[in-house]
Parts: C-alpha cells; sequence; structure tokens
C-alpha cells in the first residue's frame, strides 16, 4: 500500500523565540512541504499558549495557500465547540473559492487551551460540548447547502457560494470522535501524538460502523503522530528531547518560556515518576534514523489500516525539523515537486 505522507504543524515557539518567527517557520514548512512532495500541510488551533504560535487557522491558511500552488492545506483543526457553524462554514466557503479543491475543513471537540481561554471564548459562559454533534450536523448542511425545507434558516447560504466544498475531517483521540466521524460519513484523522492508547480500536470501530454520506462513499482513515528523525539514532534521540521535557513541563502544569534546547531536556533530571511519563509518552513519538523511521510509519498504516500518516514535529531547532522532514521524505520515496 502506497502512504501518502503529511504535516501538522503547530507553529511551535522556542525558548528564546517569539511568536512571529514561529509563524515564519510555519510559512518557511509548508513552502517546503509542498517541494518535498507532501500530500497535507495542516495548522492547528491554540490558545492563550506560550509555546505554540497559531491561534487561528483558518487565517494562517489563507496565507499558506497563496504562498504554495498545489499541496492541500486545511486545519488540525478549528474547534467548532466554540463557534457558530454558519460562521466556520462560510470562512471554510470563502477559502475554497479562492483555492478551489486545495482546502481541508478539519474539526474537533477540544478546547484548545486552558479554562481561562474557554470562559473568554465564550464570554464567560460555559462550554457545552454536548452540542458538539449538532454543530457538526450544522456545519454539513451549510457547507452543502443542504438546508431542509421545514428548517427555519430555509433559504439561506454560507456564501459565497461555490462549485466545490471542502472536505469535513474529523479530528480526534477517542472512541467518541470515531463513532462521530463514522456515524456522519466523515474521514477520520486519529491523533496518536495526544493519545498514545486505544487508537487501533478506534479505527476499527470507525471502519465498521461507518455510513456513508455523499461526499464520502467510503471510510477514509489517516493517522497524526509525534516524529523526530536524524541520520543517526543518537542525533534523533537527542532531537526529541526538547519534546519530551515538553510534554511533560505540559501534564505537570510547569512554566515554560517555550520548547526548551536539546541541552537543558538532556541535562533535566527525570523523577522515577517522570521517568515513567516519558516511557508511556514514547507512545505518542515515532524517533529514529529514516529507516527506522520509515519501518515505524509502515507498521502504524498497517494497524491503522490507514493510507495517510501526518507527522507532528515539535523542535527547539528549525533546521532540525527541516532536516527530519526532508530525510523522511527521501526515505519514503515522495515525489519531488520543483524548487
Amino acid at each position: 500500500m502506497s502512504i501518502k505522507l503529511s504535516i501538522l504543524d503547530q507553529s511551535p515557539i522556542a525558548e528564546g523565540s517569539n511568536a512571529t518567527e514561529a509563524l515564519q517557520n510555519t510559512v518557511q514548512l509548508a513552502k517546503k512541504a509542498e517541494q518535498w512532495g507532501y500530500h497535507r500541510f495542516w495548522v492547528s488551533e491554540h490558545h492563550d499558549s506560550t509555546t505554540l504560535a497559531g491561534s487561528s487557522p483558518e487565517i494562517l491558511m489563507a496565507h499558506l495557500a497563496s504562498i504554495t500552488s498545489s499541496i492541500r492545506i486545511g486545519s488540525g483543526g478549528v474547534m467548532l465547540t466554540h463557534y457558530s457553524p454558519f460562521k466556520v462554514a462560510e470562512n471554510f466557503k470563502l477559502l475554497e473559492a479562492l483555492f478551489p479543491e486545495r482546502i481541508d475543513a478539519g474539526i474537533g471537540r477540544a478546547p484548545g487551551g486552558m479554562p481561562r481561554a474557554t470562559y473568554a471564548l465564550h464570554d464567560g459562559k460555559y462550554r457545552d460540548v454536548h452540542k458538539f454533534p449538532q454543530k457538526v450536523d450544522d456545519l454539513i448542511m451549510y457547507l452543502n447547502d443542504s438546508i431542509p425545507s421545514d428548517h427555519p434558516y430555509v433559504g439561506l447560504k454560507a456564501t459565497p457560494v461555490t462549485c466545490t466544498n471542502p472536505p469535513i475531517w474529523m479530528l480526534g483521540s477517542s472512541q467518541n470522535s470515531a463513532l462521530l466521524a463514522a456515524e456522519k460519513g466523515l474521514p477520520y484523522m486519529f491523533a496518536q501524538f495526544i493519545n498514545g492508547e486505544g487508537g487501533e480500536a478506534c479505527a476499527s470501530i470507525y471502519r465498521e460502523r461507518y455510513k456513508p454520506s455523499n461526499s464520502q462513499p467510503k471510510p477514509q482513515q489517516a493517522v497524526a503522530i509525534f516524529f523526530a528523525c536524524a541520520e543517526t539514532e543518537e542525533e534523533a534521540e537527542r532531537i526529541a528531547s526538547s519534546l519530551t521535557l515538553s510534554m511533560l513541563m505540559s501534564e505537570q502544569g510547569m512554566s515554560s518560556k517555550g520548547i526548551p534546547s536539546p541541552e537543558t531536556a538532556m541535562a533535566y533530571s527525570y523523577s522515577h515518576f517522570e521517568q515513567k511519563r516519558v516511557q508511556e509518552n514514547r507512545k505518542r513519538m515515532i524517533v529514529g534514523t529514516p529507516k527506522s523511521v520509515r519501518r515505524q510509519i509502515e507498521e502504524l498504516s498497517a494497524v491503522y489500516e490507514a493510507d495517510e500518516v501526518m507527522l507532528v514535529m515539535i523542535a527547539y531547532d528549525f533546521q532540525d525539523k527541516l532536516r527530519s522532514y526532508e530525510l523522511i521524505a527521501k526515505e519514503m520515496g515522495l515525489q519531488q515537486h520543483g524548487k
């Protein structure tokens, strides 16, 4: 099975750097990703974060699509529980009109930030996650201009009216998201970089329960995972050490001025409990030489029965990040585009 490789970039802010530089790195990576033959390039939504700069994927997507020409650009994802599905539909309709058949509307249920950010997004009100399935239905309805005749908004159109519609991807890391994607007939991206357990079961549930939709007659499964790649195992582990410590700091609510350097990470004294967490978090990562990473990607693809793997990388040094993506693109034989 031929495996498509894609990228999810969270615009990480390295310690000593800033959000502007992080976003410029995302722009440069998108250009390189297209050149190296990656299939999609998605950007994320995080709020009130000192380590991740992307807070509005639709705005960033518009810029990335304008400086590339063929790679698919998408959201990984828009946190739909915060927003009006009608407005989200119009955002993606506008992107689709500007960049036909290149836009992916990835959506998720997560808050994308700590409680204070969620309260701010909802004017101090509670975020009702139970409305998420209905919001998904509404988004599908608005994007596909399929408002029923007995609906209060019959005749309403999400504008601009487009000849094509962006596919809606369900992003998730639990059985609930797998079931919802299957019920709605949507492509499903399992976030193993968020949850290292249960992905195979979620993928199986998604395939077994899938209900064909007009836009997606067959299930489409993909998986996203953290990774780091270098010419030697030692160098790959050195690069990945920044992510290892960053994940631990996030889990424990430790203050951070950005993604720590490998030197800081390798000098850190891990407690016995922290060592156990580091070991557990390796289930969310692929690390190694190009040949080793390729083997792990192929094994992951087989486990999920997925023909697409999305790679997520958090690195202190942007050049290490570029090199990692270039190495695995060459190893996997991606079709290189003109420079």
